[in-house]
């Protein structure tokens, strides 16, 4: 059976080529360029699924149209349909979720679910959690849909968007003024301490601090502070 991986960062193209490697049933083909998913090269492969973890692009239609083509979304869905899903969690002080395997359309995060996987994402930064979660698509989920093949079930629940956010709300004053707790501000910046991510940061004067390696140590707060 072919398959089809589709993925960016390091880490879940490590884990992807190690799947290929381990799995000797079936044939694993991996797209790491995103100029190469094409409708034209998904028919060369015809592959039975299209596996695409952490992925901020619309897919065609021709895709998702005609190929089985399995997203993965780290909220409760229907719960949290929309962008920058872990950023939305830690701000709302959700720290329990699940990584939600789901069928794409062309309707945002709207498929029908193959399965669900909880995760906790308390602690660390946003790559340290997208790296948990890569190991629990390639080591559980996608190993289950290719040996089980499940038929995937519509959402049931009641539908809640998150809007994706903006750079300037990587400005922690806000959030100072509001008199926080040393845990909010170590998740206000661990949750944007990430590759890709529009980092924390504060403007003093007309200076700029990007803040990074958030860690509370013994009940004390300590971060990084960086000039740009």
């Amino acid at each position: 059976m072919n398959n089809l991986i589709v993925t960016l960062k390091s880490w879940n193209v490590e884990n992807a080529n190690e799947l290929k490697e381990k799995d000797k049933v079936n044939n694993w083909e991996i797209i790491t360029d995103r100029k190469y998913f094409t409708a034209e090269k998904v028919k060369e492969i015809d592959p039975k699924y299209i596996f695409v973890p952490h992925w901020s692009w619309k897919i065609p239609g021709e895709i998702v149209n005609n190929y089985e083509t399995v997203i993965f979304h780290p909220t409760d869905l229907p719960y949290g349909r929309g962008g920058t899903p872990i950023q939305n969690l830690i701000t709302r002080g959700i720290y329990d979720t699940k990584i939600s395997a789901i069928r794409a359309n062309e309707e945002m995060d709207a498929g029908a679910i193959y399965m669900k996987e909880p995760v906790n994402i308390s602690e660390g930064n946003v790559d340290d959690i997208l790296k948990k979660m890569s190991s629990i698509y390639f080591n559980q989920m996608i190993p289950d849909i290719i040996n089980t093949q499940p038929i995937p079930t519509p959402q049931e629940g009641k539908i809640v968007n998150f809007k994706r956010r903006k750079p300037y709300e990587s400005n922690i004053k806000p959030l100072l003024e509001t008199n926080p707790s040393d845990r909010q501000i170590y998740d206000f910046v661990r949750m944007l301490d990430g590759e890709g991510y529009p980092k924390a940061y504060i403007e003093i004067g007309e200076n700029k601090f990007e803040l990074h390696n958030a860690k509370i140590k013994e009940s004390k707060l300590e971060m990084e502070v960086k000039k740009i």
